[in-house]
Parts: C-alpha cells; sequence; structure tokens
C-alpha cells in the first residue's frame, strides 16, 4: 500500500482520511491545530453529512440547536432551527475519531512541499521531514495557488468574540448596507459577531482602530443592540479571514488531490463550508484508489474530480447570488451590485423538461473505484445520475421513449417503483 499524507485536519481533510483508513491505505496527518476559538452555524443536513463521514467523536457535545432570525430586505423572520458547532470542541473530537480509525497525526506547521513524479517530500518546522507516495491537500485557503483560477469579489470577514451575559443559545443574520453580519450566542455567555464585506470599498480602518470599527457598527444595527442587549464585552477579540469565491484551476495530478477549500472555496452566505468542503472530500478517497491502484483509469479519475469540483463551486456560487439579488435596497451599492452579477446570468435551478433528458457516458464510482457508466443528464444534474435506490436510470429512460412505462416499470420492487415514479415526475415525465 502507497503511503499518503494528508496536509490539513479540518473535516474535508478528516473525511478524506477516514476514507481512506476504510479502503486499507496507511495514512499520515500533518496538521496546526486550530489557534482561535470559533463557533459555526450548520444545518441538520450538514450534521448528518458529517455523521456520514465518520466524525462521530467530533459532533459530541459539539453541536447545540438554536433559533434562527434573519432580517434581510428589511424583513424580519425566525423560522430555521441551526446548530452551533464549537470548533474547539470539534476538533479534539475530530483528532479523536482520526486516532481511532488509526490514522498517524503530527502537530506542526508546513514550511515547504517539493512534489516530483515520483512522490512528496514535506518540510516541516522543527521536525523531521516527512515523505509520501500521494498527497491530499486539504490546507483550505492557506494552500498555495495553483495558477489563475476564477475568483469572486474580493472579500474579507471580520469575526468579534466576547464574554457577555449568560442566556439563550441563539444565531441571526441581517443584510447591511455595506456587506451582512452573522451572530451568534452561546449559553454560556460566548457571544460572537461577523461581519462580512467588500475589500475594495468598505473603507475600513488601520488594525489599531478596527475593534472599535467593529464595535461602532454593532451599536449602528438594532438587530445587533436587541441580539446582544448592554453587557459589557469583555476579553474582546478580533479575526479577520479572507471569503472571497475561490475556484483552483487545478484539483487532481497522477499522484495529488486538492479537497475541501483548497480545491474550492465559496462565499459563507451561499451555503455552510463545512458542506462544501465534504462535498468535494467525500469522492476523493474513491478517486485517489483509482489513481494508485488502476492507473490506466488515471485520466477518468482526474476528469471525475476536476469536472465535479467545478460543478459545485458554480452551484454554490449562483446560490449565494441569488440570495444577494434578494437584498434590494440597496441594488447600486458596491458591496451589492458586485454580487448579484457574479459569477454569470445562468440560473441556479433549471425549469425541468423531460424531453432534454438524455443518455451519456460518464465517469461514476463504483465500489471504491472510479469507471465509466451510462448516465441521464438533466437540466439539474449536468454531470448525470447514474443509480436511484440501486436502479440504474439511463436503461430506464431508453426504454421510455418506445415502450410503456407500466411495462418499463414492472420488475421493481414496491419502494424502487415509488422513487423512480417520483423521478420521473419531478423531471415531467407524463405517461
Amino acid at each position: 500500500m502507497k503511503p499518503i499524507v494528508i496536509l490539513g485536519a479540518g473535516p474535508a481533510g478528516a473525511a478524506v482520511a477516514l476514507g481512506l483508513r476504510r479502503l486499507g491505505y496507511p495514512v499520515t496527518l500533518v496538521s496546526e491545530w486550530r489557534r482561535f476559538a470559533a463557533l459555526e452555524g450548520v444545518s441538520a443536513r450538514v450534521l448528518d453529512a458529517l455523521r456520514g463521514a465518520g466524525l462521530h467523536q467530533a459532533l459530541t457535545d459539539a453541536a447545540q440547536p438554536s433559533q434562527r432570525q434573519v432580517s434581510w430586505n428589511g424583513q424580519r423572520h425566525a423560522q430555521n432551527i441551526e446548530f452551533l458547532l464549537d470548533r474547539p470542541s470539534f476538533d479534539r473530537g475530530l483528532r479523536e475519531d482520526l486516532r481511532l480509525a488509526g490514522v498517524e497525526l503530527i502537530e506542526g506547521r508546513v514550511l515547504t512541499v517539493q512534489s516530483h513524479a515520483s512522490g512528496h517530500r514535506i518540510e516541516l518546522e522543527g521536525r523531521e521531514a516527512v515523505l509520501a507516495d500521494f498527497l491530499v491537500d486539504a490546507r483550505g485557503r492557506q494552500a498555495p495557488a495553483l495558477g489563475k483560477g476564477l475568483r469572486g469579489p474580493e472579500t474579507v470577514s471580520l469575526l468579534n468574540r466576547w464574554r457577555g451575559a449568560s442566556g439563550i443559545t441563539a444565531s441571526a443574520v441581517e443584510s447591511l448596507g455595506d456587506g451582512w453580519a452573522w451572530m451568534a450566542r452561546r449559553a454560556d455567555g460566548q457571544c460572537y459577531w461577523q461581519w462580512t464585506v467588500d475589500v475594495a470599498s468598505a473603507g475600513l480602518p488601520g488594525k489599531a482602530l478596527l475593534l472599535d470599527h467593529c464595535r461602532q457598527r454593532r451599536q449602528d444595527s438594532p438587530l445587533a443592540r436587541e441580539f446582544f442587549g448592554s453587557e459589557p464585552e469583555t476579553g474582546l477579540h478580533l479575526h479577520a479571514r479572507s471569503s472571497t469565491a475561490i475556484l483552483c484551476p487545478h484539483v487532481c495530478g497522477d499522484n495529488w488531490i486538492r479537497v475541501g477549500d483548497a480545491a474550492m472555496a465559496v462565499d459563507p452566505l451561499s451555503g455552510n463550508g463545512i458542506f462544501q468542503s465534504l462535498s468535494s472530500a467525500l469522492q476523493a478517497p474513491a478517486v485517489v484508489n483509482t489513481l494508485l491502484r488502476k492507473p490506466e483509469r488515471a485520466l477518468l479519475a482526474q476528469r471525475f474530480h476536476q469536472r465535479r469540483v467545478e460543478q459545485l463551486f458554480l452551484r454554490f456560487a449562483r446560490i449565494g447570488r441569488d440570495f444577494y439579488a434578494d437584498e434590494q435596497r440597496w441594488p447600486d451599492q458596491p458591496f451589492w451590485l458586485a454580487r448579484r452579477q457574479w459569477p454569470d446570468a445562468e440560473v441556479a435551478h433549471a425549469e425541468v423538461d423531460y424531453a432534454t433528458l438524455r443518455v451519456e457516458r460518464a465517469p461514476v464510482l463504483r465500489d471504491g473505484f472510479v469507471e465509466e457508466a451510462e448516465v441521464v443528464i438533466t437540466a439539474d444534474q449536468p454531470l448525470g445520475i447514474w443509480h436511484l435506490q440501486g436502479v440504474e436510470l439511463a436503461p430506464l429512460v431508453r426504454r421510455l421513449r418506445s415502450e410503456p412505462a407500466e411495462r418499463v416499470l414492472e420488475g421493481l420492487t414496491v419502494d424502487q417503483g415509488r422513487m423512480v415514479r417520483s423521478w420521473l415526475s419531478g423531471q415531467g415525465f407524463k405517461p
């Protein structure tokens, strides 16, 4: 078995490590542990994805449900539940999941990575170099650029953290004239306020004045004043990070692969960052397995990963664009003007039309490998759908062009028939 090294211990790197261990590979994971406390709001769907990836210890006592308020385009509502994920607790559990799976963990800062056709040499600060036959880069936005990729409007998020009064767990989102803010409060009084703005037009002051500037912006917001109350902000900290959407132009080679934010990092308004990281990471073990054990399929495996990452990036970017377009109060402000038009004018969810369905051969995942199979291309799934409930769709769609639906579907189980009929109906099929 080829020794595999993963750089980065976030959800993406951990998901790949666990997937490769299930395939029998020895895995070493190298990472600096997170140096600042953070809180993230995630949905129940994200929690399910994390459990599906095998991150069970990471979720123990790490997520607290909260009612989320939304103030957008002058309207307020509170109809969604999100779970506040405490990242220090989550990261400790994540490392325990990795240890239990037999992943070797090395804490250290990566200085350089020297890559060749025969392997990789990773230089670490204060430690011996690590050698790898295959490299997985999951270092997030810190991963070095690989050429000029697709970039969205330059964006920065300023996270303020402090301790306030104890109270109920809650979170909120609001749109502002020059950006938007996400805020959260834990029952123990830990408070978080993250302000996302345009780099070029925000007119931010220097670092020495930035905390006071953020505090004033919170005071200017009726929602933030109501949410946090008038308690003193004890131990106020500031952490700035890029939120610019970035698509890496190359995400896979013969002996390396990029996953998570190292492959594509999207605007936080377009969806949860953890879910987006997992979206590209969960397919990676099968891609790596194919590259190492079936090198004759290398181009197919690389094309599969590249196209999936690109399609996921554009889908998330268009979702974010539509959220920005929903805010109509400041259409000419630089922040909103740039983001309501990027990345393109393509619809995020195309209208269904059964007549446009077509059957093509495309890469798919089967039994831990990438192979080629017939898939059904739809308006909403341009990369194709292979099977549903274990039923391959391409043969059914082809037969439905010339045979009665009842005859085509008669061999399916009750559950399969119900699922396939529902999918056909959703595609506009009329028997």
